[in-house]
């Protein structure tokens, strides 16, 4: 338990919800740092099911830029590629992933989203991903994979909010269900967890999987490493 995360245990299922509520659940580096723990934890300790959501009106706003002036371009670059690292774990994890997404969502919070294997969207969220209007290349890869590469370019072209509705089109929501149906998808979940052993389970997982953790980390340091981020940021905020 910490300030910004509750992990609720209930056998091998483990649900993490980010209690940032106040802030829109950004992804601080304290927040990101206790995601990454809750997940080794998890795997650790033998979970089977895997569940994300947040409290209050969203599922995550994304990338804190709270503190981000006193920050120098080194501790930003870091803090991205934390993110990365958790976005990784998440894909990449032998347990099965459920996120549970509400709200105006935006940024790394999508990522989050993306990066879990059931993507359960309530009808009146939204999402956008506006990194690469501050030169930040995160999750791009694993976006075109879900939705395609032509459905991707045009998204993240233009930093487009897109609907819930248009989510479950592109493949990016793997379903729609309100808040109330939320505890009878977890528990279908469960149940599809434990329809295979651990081992089975991890091996369907790896031998489905197309991630490409070394070239996405690459991209990300890359587009972050280029000299001005923090004036690219700033310029960002102003527009925004």
């Amino acid at each position: 338990m910490s300030a910004v995360l509750r992990i609720d245990k209930q056998d091998a299922r483990h649900v993490l919800t980010l209690t940032r509520a106040e802030k829109m659940n950004a992804l601080s580096a304290d927040l990101v740092e206790a995601l990454i723990s809750a997940l080794d934890d998890a795997e650790a300790q033998g979970a089977k099911l895997i569940v994300l959501k947040g409290e209050g009106k969203n599922f995550s706003a994304g990338f804190d830029f709270g503190d981000w002036q006193t920050q120098s371009e080194g501790d930003l670059l870091l803090r991205f590629v934390r993110i990365e690292t958790l976005l990784q774990r998440l894909a990449g994890s032998p347990c099965l992933t459920v996120a549970l997404a509400h709200g105006r969502n935006f940024g790394a919070g999508v990522d989050l989203f993306g990066a879990c294997k059931w993507r359960v969207s309530a009808p009146d969220a939204t999402f956008r991903m506006p990194g690469l209007k501050f030169g930040l290349v995160l999750g791009t890869r694993r976006f075109a994979a879900l939705v395609g590469a032509e459905r991707a370019r045009a998204v993240l072209e233009q930093a487009a909010t897109f609907s819930a509705e248009e989510a479950l089109r592109d493949g990016f929501a793997t379903r729609l269900a309100v808040a109330q149906e939320w505890a009878e998808i977890e528990q279908q979940a469960a149940d599809t967890a434990a329809a295979l052993t651990d081992a089975s389970r991890a091996q369907l997982y790896a031998a489905l999987s197309q991630e490409s953790p070394d070239a996405d980390l690459a991209r990300l340091v890359r587009s972050a490493a280029a000299p001005g981020l923090k004036d690219r940021v700033a310029a960002y905020l102003q527009a925004r």
